[in-house]
């Protein structure tokens, strides 16, 4: 079998993404502009965006900041509360001003400090959004102090997300940056209802990346990266065709400064190499054919939205891609993801 040294897709879009605001908003959104066609926008800015008409002036923000030439939707989302107001989201996704709703437990992540403390307060959410077919879209940890961080992810399904799925079975779920087989086998378990992210991040590297050798704080997100067994779970996940699965980069920058000090922030700034890093990854395990599916296809399918019209080509050179020379404009301030392994493929401008 020849190698293969070009491969074109349907453009990708980002089912998973941090833009934040203000100036941080303006440096890293061209980096996620430039290479999908849309993204799902994370709403946990300070103050989260919590309604229909908070998500549309960020919408704007994000629309003003866009580099000239860049054709890119960004696509809303609001932070779930447990003050919600059902006929707010209900209208808002009607209208398409908003495509879903972002549960996030109360000090799970960075900036979720008004996320849910009692989910039974938000079950006439659930409820409506259910009847009306809007995704729910959780991070999927458990926060309470006598969980090890490590076996959060596995709690909240058995003890959080499988009673919301058992009580109502038609709300569309997406449990977001999956990073562990429970998650993937949990999945693989329900109907075409139930969905996951995965970035390319859980499927580069295990927490050794983080740990071995000294702290990495580039390499510390939340989910936390978990060992080898769940890093191989994912990517058999990934690379399947399963259309429940489907890429969110869930790149999450913090300049250098708060990553490096005593206590660091959580969040790995992937955008820039989000694609290439999946194809490497899907290269190793000879899955190409499978890359589309993955980066381009499943996510709009599962949103009922229309696969992309637009394509980018993908090749492959014979020299790695050098992430200190070919980021250098970010002045070190910003430090982009690096997977550990070289990577060759670049998207053709």
């Amino acid at each position: 079998m020849s190698e293969i040294n070009s491969i074109t897709l349907k453009k990708p879009d980002d089912w998973h993404v941090h833009l934040r605001d203000g100036d941080m908003l303006k440096r890293v959104l061209p980096y996620t502009s430039k290479d999908f066609a849309r993204a799902i926008i994370m709403p946990n800015l300070v103050p989260p965006v919590c309604t229909t008409a908070e998500a549309m002036a960020y919408k704007q923000r994000i629309l003003s900041a866009l580099p000239n030439g860049h054709n890119f939707t960004p696509l809303m989302v609001v932070y779930l509360t447990e003050d919600t107001q059902p006929d707010d989201l209900e209208q808002g996704y009607k209208s398409g001003a908003i495509q879903a709703v972002k549960l996030y437990p109360a000090g799970a992540t960075t900036n979720s400090e008004s996320g849910v403390k009692d989910f039974g307060k938000v079950h006439h959410v659930f409820e409506r959004m259910a009847q009306i077919g809007m995704p729910l879209l959780v991070h999927g940890e458990v926060v309470d102090a006598d969980i090890d961080i490590f076996d959060r992810e596995a709690v909240f399904i058995d003890k959080v997300l499988e009673p919301i799925v058992q009580k109502f079975p038609a709300l569309k779920v997406v449990m977001e940056h999956i990073t562990t087989k429970d998650a993937a086998d949990y999945i693989r378990s329900k109907d075409a209802n139930l969905a996951a992210t995965i970035t390319p991040h859980h499927l580069m590297i295990n927490r050794n990346a983080m740990l071995v050798g000294g702290i990495k704080p580039h390499y510390y997100c939340l989910p936390i990266v978990k060992r080898e067994s769940h890093r191989l779970a994912l990517v058999v996940a990934a690379v399947s065709g399963d259309k429940r699965f489907f890429l969110g980069t869930d790149s999450a920058p913090h300049s250098d400064e708060a990553k490096l000090q005593a206590c660091g922030c959580a969040g790995v700034f992937n955008a820039p190499n989000a694609i290439i890093c999946c194809a490497t990854l899907f290269e190793q395990q000879n899955a190409l054919n499978k890359l589309e599916g993955f980066l381009s296809i499943n996510g709009p399918t599962y949103y009922g939205l229309p696969v992309n019209e637009a394509e980018i080509t993908l090749v492959k050179t014979d020299k790695a891609l050098n992430l200190a020379a070919e980021y250098k404009q970010l002045d070190g301030a910003l430090t982009v993801f690096d997977p550990l392994t070289p990577l060759f493929w670049r998207i053709k401008e």
